[in-house]
């Protein structure tokens, strides 16, 4: 599996967080919340699984500093979904 670093309001796989191959972004908002807005993979590391383990690491992020997601993007938003695990840090549970 790819390595998933930690950027500016981001996790992201390549070389730097200005050109990376994916990535997932946040907006901090407020002490407790994390509005995540942006999800993208290259077409080259589509299909891989490399989107599902991003938006694993914004919750794991999430549960570490004890905030909750606001899931704008439609994709974070479906993974949340989909994932039982993850209802905990759903912002409004």
């Amino acid at each position: 599996m790819v390595e998933i670093k930690q950027g500016e309001n981001k996790f992201y796989v390549g070389d730097n967080q200005e050109d990376s191959l994916a990535e997932i972004h946040f907006v901090p908002t407020g002490a407790t919340k994390l509005i995540v807005d942006h999800t993208y993979v290259s077409d080259e590391l589509r299909g891989q699984g490399v989107g599902e383990a991003l938006v694993k690491r914004i919750v794991t992020f999430a549960r570490e500093e004890r905030k909750q997601i606001i899931p704008l993007c439609p994709f974070a938003k479906s993974q949340i979904d989909q994932h039982e695990e993850y209802q905990d840090v759903l912002e409004g549970r």
